[in-house]
């Protein structure tokens, strides 16, 4: 009995003096715990405050130097609107001037022989007349020399037409066609009966265009009212 009453007074002292430790640590560390959290909650309100503060203030002018550096900026977007300005008409100029040299060079190309064109339409004429002025009863197999000329004219006149239809060269024989001043010339007019007033009549020399435009007028006579 001695001896439990030993050991039951040892524990217990033991028990006591843990209690006592922990009171004691807690009792200096609650302190530093309360002195950090209200020094959280006072820099937190000084942030607060500090911030709400600045809001309030009113922003400060800008400094001179800043001034001018805003009015530089100004100016400096202001010459680059109208260098962009002038970049952009200049690439405009000379796309423009591009495709009228690529239409004029075009068009030399096509109308570049028309004066070459004109002078052999003299020759298709002399081959037409040469033509029309053989009577066709002279050709006959008592007279080979004569039908064998004829036949090479015409060969002759129908290959040229073939060449110039190559190039572009087109034979303008308007007849019964209405008159259009760009493609006809009125040598005459004259009234006939049965024909509608404005056509033409008679083909004095046929025309010809080149590559659609007018090389040469067909020289007409028009008929007129009665």
């Amino acid at each position: 009995e001695m001896c439990l009453l030993q050991v039951f007074c040892t524990l217990f002292s033991f028990r006591n003096v843990c209690i006592s430790t922990v009171l004691e640590s807690f009792c200096v560390t609650s302190p530093r715990l309360l002195c950090i959290a209200t020094e959280q909650k006072s820099t937190g309100q000084t942030l607060e405050d500090d911030q709400s503060q600045s809001q309030n203030e009113p922003k400060a002018e800008p400094s001179s130097a800043e001034k001018m550096l805003i009015e530089e900026k100004a100016k400096l977007e202001e010459q680059l609107k109208e260098i962009t300005d002038k970049y952009k008409r200049a690439l405009a100029d000379t796309e423009n001037l591009r495709q009228r040299s690529q239409k004029l060079v075009e068009e030399a190309k096509l109308y570049g022989i028309q004066r070459f064109c004109k002078d052999l339409l003299e020759v298709a004429d002399i081959l037409e007349k040469a033509t029309e002025s053989v009577p066709k009863e002279e050709l006959k197999d008592e007279n080979p020399h004569l039908k064998n000329l004829y036949d090479g004219l015409v060969m002759t006149e129908v290959q040229i037409q073939k060449v110039f239809k190559k190039h572009g060269l087109l034979k303008l024989n308007p007849v019964g066609a209405k008159f259009d001043p760009y493609e006809h010339e009125a040598l005459f007019h004259m009234p006939m009966e049965g024909k509608e007033p404005g056509s033409i009549a008679l083909v004095s020399k046929v025309g010809y265009k080149l590559h659609g435009r007018t090389l040469r007028p067909a020289l007409v006579g028009v008929v007129k009212e009665t």
